[in-house]
């Protein structure tokens, strides 16, 4: 048998499906995920690739007076000398980072048609009324404003009584109805990342180190992990 010929079938053997009842598990044969941090203990967490690297390529919409959630992480990181102002918008009144202490579906104290840039991550989730969220949303934003998006898709839900209560889960098509509720349809651009691997990667707590950049990148809409969207007002 040639070296080519028994590479190929080395590749089919492993795109084809085991016979039922032959699947090996191997370290997934468990009923508690590997990590419960979702894998920043194991060298950091799969999202974050996909979150971090839409940010990075979207990094020229930084600019200018812009808002990011919590902290001013990714402001700092990835729009740099080219923010002229920021705003930290948290819920929590504790955070001694937050320039604005509002709920985003009731924040009527920001002023409209304020910002350059809105660096919103990981957070719609965690709002109830995403109608209202919205409007906010594109009301703060100056006209030609760019909204930086990124959502959970699938993913595991903290059941603990200090952590944020999560209310929703999204897909690449609830995202755009949501946004077009306020955005031009024609404004929007939104993006899927994950597959069945990465996905079930992720919700077991596997660490991002331990993923062959292959695999990170194939994309499957049908296991959609991260979701991002840039929307302009």
């Amino acid at each position: 048998m040639s070296v080519l010929k028994f590479i190929k079938n080395l590749i089919q053997k492993k795109n084809t499906p085991p016979e039922i009842g032959k699947i090996y598990f191997g370290d997934l044969n468990r009923l508690s995920p590997i990590a419960e941090d979702w894998g920043f203990s194991r060298g950091g967490a799969i999202d974050r690739y996909y979150i971090e690297n839409f940010i990075l390529r979207n990094a020229f919409d930084i600019k200018g007076h812009a808002l990011e959630i919590k902290d001013d992480n990714y402001l700092v990181k990835y729009g740099g000398n080219k923010v002229l102002q920021k705003d930290i918008l948290d819920v929590d009144p504790n955070n001694s980072k937050a320039t604005i202490i509002a709920d985003l579906s009731n924040a009527d104290q920001i002023p409209s048609n304020t910002y350059d840039c809105f660096v919103l991550t990981q957070t719609l989730q965690l709002i109830f009324d995403l109608n209202a969220a919205i409007e906010h949303i594109y009301r703060i934003l100056k006209p030609g404003g760019v909204l930086l998006l990124t959502l959970p898709g699938i993913s595991h839900f903290p059941n603990k009584t200090d952590s944020p209560i999560r209310y929703w889960s999204f897909t690449e098509s609830s995202v755009r109805k949501i946004l077009e509720k306020r955005f031009l349809k024609e404004r929007i651009n939104t993006e899927i990342y994950g597959n069945v691997k990465v996905t079930a990667s992720f919700l077991y707590g596997v660490g991002l180190k331990e993923i062959s950049q292959n695999d990170l990148d194939y994309r499957d809409p049908n296991y959609q992990l991260i979701i991002s969207a840039k929307a302009v007002k």
